[in-house]
């Protein structure tokens, strides 16, 4: 028999907790709460872990201790799965951390297509007496298990980290949880991918951090809650437990629900920190949430808001899984419909587990997957619902399921809305495919010579750093997208290409307060946010290869009131950056997310926030153009005026180091 060379294994198998500690203290959930996470292998991970996409460092500022890193090639470590869970042992906190943040890159890679990166590093050089920004490339991700002694986990988007804190726990009473007792973030799978997640959502959208509506900040603490959530899922032992607990019926109170359950205990709540489909009331009593259409108008804290968007998320799921389930209950119940008092059969146990876990991956997928169409800047609920639908449409032709209509449903139950659609049906949701007359114009022919040259460059990289050096010569490079359009005569279709795109290409850039390019010194500033290839697969095989280009770009205004603060006014700054002053500026932001066929090199969406108002712009080349005042007007309310308080992120041009370290303790210490 030929011996294989350099064979490996396909995967790590490394043991850790599917929920956290004190899951195992509970005799219904000691048995299920140690799993084993399969990760894809990296051969050259050194002791951290230290891999291809990060670097756990254990380091304690608190105690000055920095522990011993685990070497996960060892072979009495490879042999067992990994060490034994424990609170105690820091290595094995190490390995926890390793696990579930690539299990979470696994998944999102999965589902997009394509290789993950981190947010890249900005750096300020000076050359030439001129000052501008330079992308640093990231290729790890730093990790810290121990990184502080307090009530707190959160990605850092500056420094490029993750931080773990411990703490002694204060719990509502002391048959809850040990009072004093030290309680470590870093073993809960859910703070764990909840934060990783951050991490991966700021590597596609890095303006998603400027609070510019009540939606943003909501939007990264829900859809992080998803990732966790929905993780869950994925160990088959878990789903029949708690599908035996409950029945068969979801709806009900479970573990499956629920994220960073000791987390809550431990520091004075009665259960989880938060639950999909209810809550404890101040009794400590389980109660199901019964959604309103009144719910999207009344949340504004950004983990209300969250909890919003997940439990609209969970919601479709559970419908869609009764749906897929409803043959089985059938049969079961002799057609009634209504399951019989006492434990159902372990063979139905067996199938609606089974029919739970895939109705779960095709819900994350869809999640993940949706953020490809999003807009860059300002997103709202109904943007991202919008995406959801299309990206799947596309996809996923077929959906005998209604896998798109019970989210349309279940955002439609909380008063969730898109902007600017006569119905809520499928097709009306579906972002319209651009017209390729309408395209041509706009860009011409010339687009095509520049995308073709960056799929032969990119198609076939495999290494994060060579596709994110390739990638950066496009964008901000020799090969510059900014200097391609205005040196191929795309900006003679300047008009074509704002109706477009929303954004600013005539001359008319100097009356919104969008600054000159400065590394080109010709034509509006313009950001080439992002490009990238992706290569999906939808459940029959079918692969969707696409380019994605992310563009954004900002107007300096500044903000007038009258001396009884009645009325606001909003003036472009018409030649620099504004000076502080007496009166409140504002970087405002418009951007669009471009979508073309990666075989074809045809556009097919531009899903744009426009910086200037569409509607009042319409006409030749005798329009004015003017800066959209309804965005602004929210902006402006989320920065200096009534919601500024309550949505969790600082606001936008207000020094904040840390937003999510801000965040995770605007409300009982909640991450």
């Amino acid at each position: 028999m030929a011996k294989l060379e350099n064979a490996q294994p396909p995967y790590r198998r490394l043991r850790g907790y599917a929920f956290d500690p004190i899951t195992s203290l509970d005799l219904d959930t000691a048995e299920i709460n140690e799993v084993v996470y399969k990760i894809p292998w990296e051969k050259n991970l050194k002791k951290g872990p230290e891999g291809e996409y990060i670097k756990v460092i254990d380091r304690d500022p608190s105690s000055d201790e920095t522990y011993i890193p685990v070497d996960l090639n060892d072979p009495d470590i490879l042999a067992t799965d990994g060490l034994s869970p424990s609170e105690a042992d820091p290595q094995f906190h190490q390995q926890m951390v390793y696990a579930v943040i690539m299990n979470t890159i696994k998944n999102f890679e999965k589902a997009l297509g394509r290789k993950i990166s981190w947010s890249p590093m900005e750096e300020i050089i000076t050359e030439k007496g001129k000052t501008k920004i330079r992308y640093k490339y990231v290729d790890k991700l730093l990790v810290f298990p121990h990184g502080m002694r307090d009530q707190n986990a959160y990605y850092s988007p500056e420094r490029k980290l993750l931080i773990f804190g411990y703490y002694n726990s204060a719990p509502v009473h002391a048959g809850v949880f040990l009072p004093g007792g030290i309680s470590y973030s870093c073993l809960s799978h859910d703070i764990i991918a909840h934060e990783t997640a951050h991490a991966l959502l700021d590597g596609m959208y890095s303006r998603y951090m400027e609070t510019t509506n009540p939606d943003i900040a909501g939007f990264h603490e829900g859809f992080s809650d998803i990732v966790a959530l929905f993780q869950h899922f994925t160990y088959p032992e878990i789903i029949k437990n708690q599908i035996r607990k409950v029945n068969g019926n979801l709806d009900a109170e479970n573990l499956l629900a629920k994220l960073a359950v000791e987390f809550g205990k431990s520091t004075g709540e009665y259960s989880a920190l938060r639950d999909a489909i209810g809550f404890h009331d101040e009794n400590g009593v389980w109660q199901k949430q019964v959604p309103t259409p009144n719910d999207y108008s009344g949340f504004i804290e950004c983990h209300e808001r969250g909890a919003l968007l997940v439990s609209a998320v969970f919601d479709a799921f559970t419908a869609l899984y009764k749906v897929r389930t409803a043959d089985l209950i059938r049969l079961a119940s002799g057609g009634t419909g209504i399951l019989p008092p006492g434990e159902i059969h372990p063979d139905l146990v067996n199938r609606l587990a089974d029919e739970a876990a895939k109705t779960a991956s095709h819900v994350l997928n869809m999640c993940i997957r949706g953020l490809d169409y999003c807009p860059p800047v300002d997103l709202t609920y109904g943007d991202y619902l919008r995406a959801l639908i299309t990206a799947d449409a596309e996809l996923v032709k077929n959906d005998p399921c209604n896998y798109r209509v019970a989210f349309i449903n279940a955002f439609r139950k909380r008063g969730i809305f898109p902007q600017g659609v006569s119905n809520l049906s499928v097709e009306t949701l579906l972002y319209n495919k651009v017209d390729d007359e309408n395209a041509k114009l706009a860009f011409s022919n010339a687009i095509v010579d520049f995308l073709r040259e960056f799929k032969e460059k990119l198609a076939y990289l495999t290494d994060r750093r060579k596709i994110f050096e390739e990638t950066e010569a496009f964008i901000r490079g020799s090969k510059r997208f900014h200097a391609f359009v205005f040196k191929n005569g795309v900006a003679a279709n300047a008009v074509a290409l704002e109706n477009l795109t929303g954004l600013v290409f005539s001359e008319q850039y100097n009356q919104l307060g969008v600054q000159t390019s400065k590394t080109f010194g010709k034509g509006p500033s313009i950001e080439i946010h992002s490009l990238r290839i992706h290569n999906k697969i939808s459940p029959d095989g079918t692969v969707q290869n696409q380019i994605v280009m992310i563009v954004t770009q900002k107007a300096f205004v500044t903000v007038r009131k009258d001396r009884d603060d009645n009325t606001i006014t909003f003036h472009p700054v018409l030649k620099g950056e504004p000076k502080p002053d007496d009166r409140h500026n504002m970087t405002f932001r418009g951007g669009c997310t471009l979508i073309f066929n990666l075989n074809t090199l045809q556009l097919m969406h531009v899903i744009s926030k426009p910086i200037f108002d569409l509607k009042k712009s319409r006409g030749g080349k005798g329009r004015v153009l003017k800066l959209n005042e309804e965005r602004l007007q929210m902006q402006y309310k989320c920065m200096y005026g009534s919601l500024r308080s309550k949505i969790g992120f600082a606001p936008l041009n207000q020094e904040t180091t840390e937003p999510f370290a801000h965040i995770h303790q605007s409300k009982n210490n909640s991450l």
